[in-house]
């Protein structure tokens, strides 16, 4: 229970309200060492709780050395994506709704006069973007000498998309803080570890195996495709009979317009989310879905990770990712919280190269299934074939630079 650990009534009266009956196995590590001041450093699969990890113990902190007057933000939370950014900043609403403490979010593709109104406010917690917040850092519009709580969520994804040296300046600009929590999907590689010693001080790590409850089962399963009029049949036999809501992933901008008008063709209603897309349509299509408005969003890559959509019951690959590590943020978006979820990837002859990987990735095998009246009319490849033909190749080569060293050397 949350009362157990030490929280204050009215963040426990929060929780119990939004259905947290237990902590999870992230927050019952990571609350503790927090709420004794301590740094951290946490890695925990996406769909725990790790969000609430973060910011049960910052509000805690607000409620135990209240403000004695008005100032900037006190808890900034960095994170990449503008998605990400208004979960956080909803879910930070919904646990202080019990408190007097003020929220504010800024992102990219927002209007600076709405940024004005935000941080002209007595805040409490802010949520942001970094490249956002650094222009206002830059532009003096925003003073982060009263930051007492710095959180990095996502920290290996602000990495991956170039933001650290955006996040270092900010974190010398915060340099008065008390405390500093970092949050990443993986503690592995240099990325992190140089993170963490140049933003933490004396850290306790934490990574936490969540139990069989908190995991969820993900079922994947793939069809193999004859070409690209087989696969959009399959698709829509999909959506028509076996969904309830579903995330449909494409490579590119132009594949998802494309699959957008077959849809509409087939008079399947969908919502897409894409990079380089007005924020307000980003936060309507994010609404229409969530809201069971529409059952399908089709999205590219920008939308793999972080976003918390409840009850999605399929993620399907229509096409599959460039990257492994990609396909396991992309099925992450179903069977959250320990709730059960479907991955379904529609295979044409090319993808079999990374389902490979996937498999050699994820340690698990994607099993065929075939739907009766759309039954691929072409076998798989054989990647045993392959492997003996390159052998094979590779054997010829062999002996034809041999044969050519014991010519040169009787010559």
């Amino acid at each position: 229970m949350f009362d157990k650990l030490e929280l204050d009534d009215n963040l426990v009266r929060a929780c119990r309200e939004l259905g947290f009956k237990n902590p999870t196995s992230i927050q019952e590590m990571v609350l503790p060492p927090a709420m004794e001041g301590k740094d951290i450093l946490a890695s925990a699969p996406t769909g725990t709780g790790k969000t609430a990890a973060f910011l049960l113990p910052a509000l805690q902190f607000m409620l135990d050395f209240p403000r004695r007057e008005p100032g900037s933000c006190r808890v900034l939370i960095l994170t990449p994506t503008r998605e990400l950014a208004l979960q956080i900043y909803e879910q930070a609403q919904a646990l202080s709704r019990f408190t007097h403490f003020n929220c504010g979010v800024i992102t990219g593709g927002i209007n600076y006069g709405t940024d004005k109104d935000t941080l002209s406010q007595n805040l409490d917690i802010l949520v942001a973007t970094p490249g956002r917040l650094f222009e206002h850092i830059e532009n003096e519009t925003f003073d982060c000498r009263d930051i007492e709580i710095l959180v990095l969520d996502e920290a290996d994804r602000m990495l991956d998309m170039g933001f650290s040296s955006i996040v270092n300046q900010i974190a010398a600009e915060a340099r008065w803080r008390k405390q500093t929590f970092l949050f990443s999907a993986t503690l592995e590689g240099p990325g992190i570890a140089r993170f963490a010693r140049d933003i933490l001080k004396d850290p306790v790590q934490v990574e936490a195996n969540p139990s069989r409850r908190e995991q969820g089962k993900i079922m994947q399963w793939m069809h193999l495709c004859d070409d690209a009029a087989h696969k959009f049949a399959l698709l829509e036999h999909i959506l028509k009979n076996q969904v309830q809501t579903a995330i449909v992933f494409v490579k590119t901008r132009d594949r998802l317009m494309q699959l957008k008008q077959q849809l509409d063709s087939a008079q399947i209603p969908c919502c897409w989310l894409q990079g380089e897309m007005p924020q307000d349509k980003r936060i309507d299509a994010l609404v229409r879905f969530k809201s069971g408005a529409v059952k399908v969003l089709i999205a590219t890559d920008v939308a793999a990770r972080g976003i918390d959509i409840p009850d999605v019951s399929h993620v399907i690959n229509y096409d599959l990712p460039r990257t492994a590590d990609v396909y396991v943020h992309r099925i992450g978006r179903t069977g959250r919280a320990g709730k059960k979820g479907i991955a379904i990837s529609l295979v044409e002859a090319h993808d079999y190269k990374m389902l490979g990987r996937i498999e050699r990735y994820s340690g698990e095998l994607i099993k065929k299934r075939v739907i009766d009246e759309l039954r691929p009319k072409h076998k798989a490849p054989s990647l045993a074939k392959k492997k003996k033909k390159a052998a094979a190749k590779k054997g010829k080569s062999t002996v034809k630079k041999s044969a050519t060293k014991r010519a040169s050397k009787s010559a």
